[in-house]
């Protein structure tokens, strides 16, 4: 991205993590924010007086709280600190994470703490969601926030059986990494010969997407300390370097005429994929990144949205998940956590992605870490009327 160097390299220093559940009782949400803060501190070996600013997200409308960060500085250490909120739904993780890169490569601090959360016992996330579709027209097709049309459409191009197949093939897969993960929230222990079952008995939701297939809400916090790369290079023996990311948030329009019939546009994740590889000089992306970490909130859009990512080309986005090549261990493997399907904190869920993306470069993930170098890796938000961020890391500064 010659044309648009940053005005100073960003490295990420330190990552905290809650353990994810669906309950987290124990704790009020200062305290579970604390969690993660104070394990990213640990991990940078820092503490709250080296960090100039701190960058807040969650989804305040599901835990019905306003003005949450305000309440928050119990854990979050944000007192007499510098502090933004920002809240871009399911995005949230991601786009704060943008943000602490954007004010460290600007030279505006130093040091900067993103943090992410979300205590989703505490609202009603599912009735927000659904709420937000028409009642009348999406009653047949919305799943809170989520449709079946990635399932209607990979089914009607390969055939519902095939399909079905790949989509629990692809749960399996992110549940077997997510036995893997002490933080995931969802680790059930599923195998592949129970795939035949899985279709016949789990619960259909809308369409052909089951229960089984859909993420979570989760309690669950993030934090991720970014740093200039002098800091960094002082600081931390493995700083991992942001290299670039980009951020699409676009509506889409429904019209009588048949969205995407009379009107065809790109969709946010093709787009973003595009023009992040273009100004990056990224041929074949496929083949570059070591690991992705995508936000997959179920199993079918997943499936649909590799094809994306990559521009894959007839049934390769398929193929590489039957030959079970997005596996730990494999050609491109996919959300080592377990991915959203696993864990889903809303506000923290984007942040995870960069988090757990971030750990693979700097082998240390402990259990799920994939067993060969990680030098390239790939996080992605998803949120709203299909918005997309990506970010890209690398190991060295080599760019």
């Amino acid at each position: 991205m010659a044309h648009r160097k940053k005005n100073r390299n960003v490295g990420i220093i330190g990552v905290g993590q809650t353990k994810h559940s669906s309950h987290r009782e124990d704790v009020n949400q200062p305290e579970m924010i604390y969690e993660a803060v104070s394990l990213a501190l640990q991990d940078a070996n820092l503490t709250m007086n080296d960090v100039d600013c701190v960058v807040h997200g969650n989804m305040e409308l599901f835990e019905m709280i306003h003005q949450p960060d305000m309440w928050h500085m119990l854990g979050t250490g944000a007192y007499g600190k510098d502090s933004i909120r920002i809240t871009t739904g399911g995005t949230s993780g991601a786009t704060i994470s943008c943000a602490a890169d954007n004010l460290v490569a600007s030279g505006m601090y130093d040091i900067v703490m993103a943090i992410g959360f979300e205590k989703l016992q505490e609202g009603h996330t599912t009735a927000g969601i659904t709420n937000m579709a028409d009642p009348l027209w999406f009653r047949k097709i919305q799943a809170g926030a989520l449709t079946g049309s990635s399932a209607y459409d990979v089914s009607r191009e390969f055939g519902l059986e095939r399909a079905n197949r790949v989509s629990l093939t692809y749960r399996i897969i992110m549940d077997k990494h997510a036995c893997l993960n002490p933080n995931a929230h969802r680790a059930f222990g599923l195998d592949f010969s129970q795939i035949d079952d899985l279709i016949k008995s789990s619960p259909k939701l809308v369409g052909d997407l089951k229960l089984i297939e859909m993420c979570s809400q989760s309690d669950g916090a993030c934090a991720v300390i970014y740093a200039s790369e002098k800091k960094a290079k002082e600081l931390s023996r493995r700083p991992v370097w942001v290299r670039d990311h980009i951020a699409i948030h676009k509506e889409e329009i429904f019209t009588i005429f048949g969205y995407n019939r009379a009107f065809p546009v790109t969709k946010s994740h093709k787009f973003a994929a595009e023009q992040l590889f273009k100004r990056n000089d990224i041929k074949d992306p496929l083949n570059y990144f070591d690991v992705f970490e995508m936000y997959d909130p179920a199993s079918w859009w997943a499936i649909d949205w590799l094809r994306d990512f990559f521009d894959l080309k007839g049934d390769e986005h398929l193929r590489l998940i039957e030959d079970k090549e997005v596996m730990i261990g494999g050609k491109l493997p996919i959300n080592p956590s377990g991915g959203v399907i696993a864990s889903n904190p809303i506000g923290a869920t984007a942040l995870v992605r960069v988090a757990e993306a971030a750990l693979q470069v700097r082998g240390g993930a402990g259990d799920h870490q994939i067993p060969t170098p990680v030098n390239h890796a790939l996080a992605s938000g998803f949120g709203g009327t299909m918005w997309t961020v990506l970010t890209m890391l690398e190991k060295e500064l080599n760019w």
